[in-house]
């Protein structure tokens, strides 16, 4: 009698209160969903939501996720330490973040995704698994990978213990690595994927290395929960195969479109500076999925710049012909997650950077991953992007979704514009 009354008791609360009611993936699953990886940007402009704006303090710092040598490297940070902003749940598990740190203790087995793919990479991060716990980290994998692709179409680094076919440190179904042993502190993976070749460290030793004669291809970067907690932190990753698309010594590789405004001059230090506007300077070079790098400087307040790309060959960006990655370092009322002019990161007319990480006068450093649809930016090392394009087809971007290559294009926006850039690095990615 007393389980009936307790249960009652228990129901009538949830219904009274409606969010109890929820299940406890909800949270998570609203974590998630809070990313906007897939919203039309017709209906959002911007990454954070009004009212959660509106309640928070302004954010007057910008985060540093990685140290100097880090982001001139090219690392990104895939994890900001407080939200699952750039990852995606595919089975109903109670992914969270706590501590700094993303969690995971229960649910249907599956991964947490990044919301974008990558091809060639080192990638490390940091991992703390109960004893007896069954997880990974997924390398160039699907969403939802089916079994056969473990041995196949990605890579499963595991975590396990020493009994498991695979113990930690090993790659299912290809090869065993069998002296991790089992702790329940934190430890380190990194893994180097880059093309054929796949070599793991853990705790900073080699521990394997494994040449695949039918190489996967881009994929997912995938958190694994199988059985068991694990937690995740310190999440990083440095793109690799990128090469020079500017030689520091002129504009070879390079074209001013006829009707340009702008004028582009390479300096004493080697660095790509435009004045005047408006204006562009096209890459002879086209792209379609890539990933791209370099650093930026403005020199003056509030300037306004971007880099362009997929754009329509020919046509100058302020035609509207291309995806614009907007450099505009200002924020209002003191608050770095209230951009102006959708912020540097942003999407320009599509999707605003969820926060203005860089200062006017300093150099900085941007990353841009365009995945078919889906776009990705980071600039410090830290994601202030994560759009996917919804819209129907076009050959032009700005009227509708652009898979085509095509160039990338500099712009010198208005006769205020004083803008450098260096170290313009892009990689083609794998199809």
């Amino acid at each position: 009698m007393f389980r009936i009354i307790a249960w009652t008791t228990s129901l009538l609360i949830l219904l009274a209160t409606p969010a109890l009611a929820q299940s406890k993936f909800t949270d998570a699953q609203k974590i998630i969903r809070g990313s906007r990886t897939n919203e039309p940007a017709a209906k959002n402009t911007a990454q954070n939501s009004s009212a959660a704006s509106a309640k928070a303090a302004p954010t007057k710092d910008p985060p540093i996720l990685l140290s100097k040598d880090e982001l001139a490297a090219g690392w990104i940070s895939l994890f900001d330490g407080q939200t699952l902003f750039g990852w995606k749940a595919h089975s109903e598990a109670d992914w969270k973040v706590e501590n700094g740190t993303i969690v995971v203790t229960s649910g249907k087995p599956g991964l947490l995704c990044t919301s974008v793919q990558f091809d060639n990479y080192v990638l490390k991060a940091d991992f703390r698994a109960a004893k007896g716990t069954n997880s990974g980290l997924f390398l160039r994998t699907a969403q939802v990978p089916a079994k056969e692709d473990i041995t196949t179409r990605c890579y499963e680094l595991n975590i396990a213990p020493p009994d498991n076919p695979f113990p930690t440190g090993s790659l299912v179904g290809r090869k065993k690595y069998g002296e991790a042993g089992e702790t329940d502190g934190w430890r380190t993976f990194e893994a180097t994927v880059d093309s054929s070749k796949v070599v793991i460290k853990l705790d900073g030793q080699e521990v394997l290395s494994y040449d695949d004669p039918k190489p996967a291809s881009r994929g997912y970067i995938g958190l694994q929960l199988n059985s068991g907690k694990c937690e995740f932190k310190n999440i990083k990753l440095r793109p690799l195969g990128l090469k020079s698309i500017f030689n520091g010594k002129d504009l070879a590789g390079w074209k001013e479109p006829a009707g340009s405004l702008s004028k582009f001059t390479v300096t004493k230090q080697g660095e790509l500076n435009v004045k005047n506007g408006r204006g562009t300077l096209e890459s002879d070079a086209q792209f379609g999925d890539f990933a791209l790098q370099f650093d930026c400087i403005s020199h003056a307040k509030n300037l306004n710049s971007g880099i362009f790309f997929r754009s329509i060959p020919g046509e100058i960006n302020n035609a509207n012909s291309g995806y614009e990655s907007q450099v505009h370092n200002g924020f209002k009322d003191g608050d770095r997650a209230k951009p102006l002019d959708f912020g540097t990161g942003g999407i320009y007319r599509r999707i605003a950077a969820r926060l203005v990480v860089p200062n006017d006068e300093e150099w900085f450093h941007k990353t841009v991953i365009a995945d078919g649809p889906h776009i990705a930016v980071w600039v410090n090392g830290y994601q202030v992007t994560d759009w996917t394009d919804t819209r129907k087809p076009d050959k032009n971007p700005r009227n509708g979704l652009r898979l085509e290559k095509g160039t990338l294009q500099i712009q010198g926006h208005d006769p205020t514009t004083n803008l450098s850039f260096r170290n313009l690095k892009v990689a083609e990615m794998a199809k």
